[in-house]
């Protein structure tokens, strides 16, 4: 049985945002309102009930040519037919062409997947894990709060650097070169360096403050 998300290229509704970058596994809640997009959602609720974010650079003025595929679990439809909606982040996938722009953005779209890993990715994993508990350690040390990593966090090193990735905070040009690579060691080695990066910076601050106290 040939299910869409077995289908390697297919049509697919397209839902740019500012800035935001959707990963595989990781939820995404919506509050739809505009027009095109209350039309977009109740034509997909019929259908598979799946779409395509993609960051939209206000910047620049541009829709990046890599996204991921959001599934909607819930919806609460509201009044004025607004709605709101809890998705789930799918499929990665790439735009081949764009076919309309009425009544909302459609493309073609390629799925693409991280290459096979060349070597045992838990090593890596477990160092980047570790430096989460750093990052999350000192972060709490510097608020005087006790603070703790999530105990649901993916144990498999190509969820975890899904959730690490989605997890940056104000970098979205970062987060979205993470989605367009295609190699989970790559991906985790970049995340260790911005993780060692945060760790040190804060172990200075945490050093600092302990000297004023």
């Amino acid at each position: 049985m040939v299910t869409p998300s077995s289908i390697a290229v297919r049509e697919l509704p397209l839902f740019p945002l500012p800035e935001l970058v959707l990963f595989p596994g990781r939820p995404l809640p919506l509050h739809i309102f505009e027009f095109r997009y209350r039309i977009m959602m109740n034509t997909i609720l019929e259908s598979d009930r799946r779409f395509g974010v993609l960051m939209y650079d206000p910047q620049q003025s541009q829709v990046a040519s890599v996204g991921c595929c959001a599934e909607i679990i819930h919806f609460q439809r509201l009044p004025d037919d607004r709605m709101k909606i809890l998705t789930l982040g799918q499929q990665r996938f790439r735009i081949l062409e764009y076919i309309r722009e009425k009544p909302y953005l459609t493309a073609l779209v390629e799925w693409i997947e991280d290459s096979p890993p060349s070597k045992d990715l838990r090593q890596l994993a477990g160092e980047v894990k570790q430096l989460l508990q750093d990052v999350v350690r000192l972060s709490g040390k510097l608020a005087d709060q006790k603070l703790e990593l999530p105990t649901d966090l993916p144990v498999l090193p190509l969820e975890l650097s899904y959730w690490v990735a989605s997890n940056l905070q104000g970098v979205p040009q970062e987060q979205q070169s993470l989605l367009e690579t295609q190699d989970t060691i790559a991906r985790l080695e970049r995340e260790s360096e911005i993780l060692t990066s945060t760790r040190n910076h804060l172990a200075a601050r945490t050093v600092l403050k302990d000297a004023l106290n």
